[in-house]
């Protein structure tokens, strides 16, 4: 029987994105929304301060995602461009890098030689992306899959305080709007933190900390200043 592996880090573009994106969803929509709330606005202000929130944020992350991991691939580009223009001015300078990689690794300086020499005649570019730059298909920048992930993701956790909001009794707004999303944002750091091959209570814990923060925060500003969208 064949011996199969998946391993994690294979996840780690998309997640990262669509984590980022689901927990700033969440936080940002329901800071907003329990901000406007406690500022004695209407439903009616509130919902829509929320969905102009959802849009907004959506845009923004999306938009952020793609330049971000854009800038990465042009990086990832530039460094194997370098590589392989040395591997086709200096190939013995560079086998003799590889050798030296090998070695630090733990192999001895012969048999370190002949890997090298073997891998590069295989795949030179590729052997020295993976051991001297570190980067592999499976790691490799997907700028408009981060920025999908993100912005979808986004939108899903983002509607879960506004749906909170259509929902709730108008006294208990607050508390409710507040109480709802630091579930979700506990789910979520737990489902990531398993998906990731972490602990789901530690990911819970993290992620509604820095949830219920910023709730406290805005909400704070809110009745502080007692803002009342008309």
């Amino acid at each position: 029987m064949r011996h199969q592996e998946r391993h994690r880090s294979e996840r780690i573009g998309w997640l990262r994105a669509a984590v980022l994106g689901a927990n700033d969803g969440i936080v940002s929509t329901a800071s907003l929304v329990v901000g406007v709330a406690a500022g004695s606005a209407g439903r009616d202000a509130i919902l829509l301060a929320g969905v102009a929130g959802m849009v907004a944020g959506a845009l923004s992350m999306a938009a952020g995602e793609y330049v971000s991991v854009s800038s990465q691939a042009d990086t990832e580009r530039a460094d194997l461009t370098l590589e392989r223009n040395e591997l086709a001015t200096q190939p013995a300078a560079e086998e003799e890098e590889l050798i030296g990689i090998y070695v630090k690794r733990g192999l001895d300086p012969a048999l370190a030689r002949t890997v090298a020499q073997q891998l590069t005649a295989h795949d030179a570019l590729g052997a020295h992306a993976r051991d001297e730059l570190g980067l592999s298909d499976a790691l490799a920048a997907r700028p408009l899959q981060a920025a999908l992930a993100s912005a979808a993701t986004f939108s899903v956790g983002a509607g879960l305080p506004i749906l909170t909001v259509v929902f709730a009794p108008p006294a208990s707004l607050v508390l409710v709007v507040s109480a709802v999303s630091l579930l979700c944002l506990a789910a979520l750091g737990a489902i990531a933190a398993r998906t990731g091959g972490a602990s789901a209570w530690v990911g819970a814990v993290r992620v509604t900390f820095w949830g219920a923060l910023a709730m406290a925060a805005t909400a704070g500003v809110g009745a502080l200043f007692g803002t009342t969208v008309s």
